[in-house]
């Protein structure tokens, strides 16, 4: 992996990313370490031990078929203590637009739909109203997860804090 590598997913944000959030970067490199030579790795190929002090803050999002007007659903899966706080609950089994995190649903939707099209990381950063009307500004990196090597069958998602 080179800076060309990070410039293509990070843009002109990459700089901020090395001082501020350096943790969102340290996640994407360890999904480009268990990628190796795929277009995306599987689900398998993630160990939560390789990554313990990123748990706080990671979503698994599973991606289902679609539904009943032909789009597809999200569901969180798993969501770490970090996220849980900020939305003052816990969405873990719930559909994104029952518990997103985000300026609009229609955003949350959007990023995920995006990363299943192009099976590319998708960055992020985002400033919402928290719990109690607080102000949250996280960096956020989408990543996919593939059972076939072609659809991506899962999100994961890393967020860090800044303010």
């Amino acid at each position: 992996m080179d800076e060309h590598d990070e410039v293509a997913v990070f843009g002109d944000s990459l700089r901020l990313i090395r001082e501020e959030a350096p943790r969102v970067l340290e996640f994407y490199l360890y999904w480009l370490k268990i990628r190796g030579t795929k277009m995306m790795p599987a689900r398998a190929d993630f160990d939560p031990i390789d990554v313990p002090r990123h748990l706080p803050g990671i979503l698994l999002v599973d991606v289902l078929n679609q539904n009943q007007d032909g789009l597809k659903r999200f569901r969180y899966r798993v969501v770490g203590d970090w996220e849980v706080r900020n939305r003052g609950h816990n969405p873990t089994g719930k559909f994104v637009e029952e518990g997103y995190f985000y300026e609009s649903m229609l955003g949350a939707l959007s990023d995920y739909l995006s990363v299943c099209t192009t099976r590319e990381p998708f960055f992020d950063l985002i400033e919402v109203l928290g719990q109690f009307d607080t102000p949250v500004q996280e960096y956020s990196i989408i990543l996919p997860f593939s059972e076939d090597g072609t659809t991506v069958s899962q999100v994961i998602v890393y967020s860090e804090r800044v303010c």
